[in-house]
């Protein structure tokens, strides 16, 4: 596999990940790949870890190539400095179709690796807003302002509007064209339906931040194809709300 490099100058990589690529090493099983050690393979030179995205949550996702510019974009990381940007499907429609949501975020008290709205938390802060909407699922943007795990996923569960294929943090049932589709047939040779979707729905899209120099450094990474083929669908079959 080949990372697609959305930008890269003397100080940063940004590529954009695939769904179910690790962000970076498994730390019980190192044989299996991630973005890191795959560009360290094409770079034949460590780079650095700034962030990562969940395994099923694809885009754009930054790299250091030394120390110094390591140390500069964690101290943006850090304050908050940095603009993440992500776009996805959830069920339903939330109401308002835009605003924010603040509500402290930590980790779940009995399930592992789950996280959740909790008044002890850390507090987290997402902007969001509709770009579209269908009768069962809409079409949504967010900027996160903090960058605690799942944000995204835990503040859309805590409104009662989770990200499509959301195991953890929703019903984890896959986007089907059947769900959608009024006369839906499977296919002669076929015997049960495939997905459209069956990973979590949520891609970043955007990143931006300043580099020490001053300078604006802004990467964005296309829908994938599983993203943009439910649109498709969506658009074909389903009535717009707006």
């Amino acid at each position: 596999m080949k990372l697609e490099r959305l930008y890269e100058d003397e100080d940063y990589i940004i590529v954009n990940k695939p769904a179910r690529l690790l962000s970076i090493p498994d730390r019980f099983d190192a044989a299996l790949p991630s973005a890191r050690s795959l560009l360290q393979e094409e770079q034949k030179q460590p780079v650095f870890v700034v962030h990562r995205l969940d395994r099923e949550t694809s885009g754009v996702l930054a790299f250091a190539k030394h120390e110094e510019a390591h140390r500069h974009l964690s101290g943006l990381f850090e304050r908050h400095e940095v603009g993440k940007y992500y776009a996805g499907l959830v069920l339903g429609t939330p109401a308002p179709e835009s605003g924010r949501i603040e509500a402290p975020i930590a980790p779940h008290p009995s399930i592992q690796g789950k996280m959740c709205v909790h008044p002890r938390g850390k507090p987290s802060v997402t902007d969001y807003k509709v770009v579209e909407s269908w009768p069962l699922f809409s079409l949504m943007q967010w900027q996160i302002h903090t960058g605690r795990t799942h944000q995204v996923r835990v503040h859309m569960s805590s409104i009662g509007h989770p990200i499509v294929c959301d195991a953890l943090y929703g019903d984890g049932k896959p986007f089907l064209l059947s769900t959608i589709k009024k006369k839906f047939k499977l296919g002669k040779n076929e015997e049960e339906e495939r997905p459209l979707l069956s990973r979590l729905a949520l891609h970043a899209y955007r990143i931006r931040f300043r580099n020490a120099a001053g300078v604006e450094i802004q990467a964005e990474a296309p829908l994938p194809k599983d993203l943009a083929a439910c649109l498709t669908q969506l658009g074909k079959h389903a009535t717009h709300r707006h």
